[in-house]
């Protein structure tokens, strides 16, 4: 297991054992789409779309959204 893997895996254990928010900030959509419950996708400073997760990688409402997870190479979603 990489470290990357392990250490995602500790922080959802604890977020579940002790029912705590973590903030999670991270250019890699695919470990976000694993770990979040809610995203915010922003760019130069700015919230350009903040829903849950399933809503984000589904239904994505903003261009910049769609061109993000469009330059995924294999992250399942919606037809683009």
């Amino acid at each position: 297991m990489t470290t990357q893997a392990q250490i995602l895996q500790l922080l959802v254990g604890l977020q579940a054992e002790n029912g705590i928010t973590i903030v999670l900030i991270s250019h890699d959509l695919a470990v976000i789409r694993q770990a979040c419950d809610r995203v915010a996708v922003m760019k130069d400073g700015r919230i350009l779309e903040l829903t849950d997760a399933q809503t984000l990688y589904t239904t994505p409402r903003h261009a910049y959204s769609k061109e993000l997870l469009a330059a995924v190479p294999g992250l399942p979603g919606p037809s683009r």
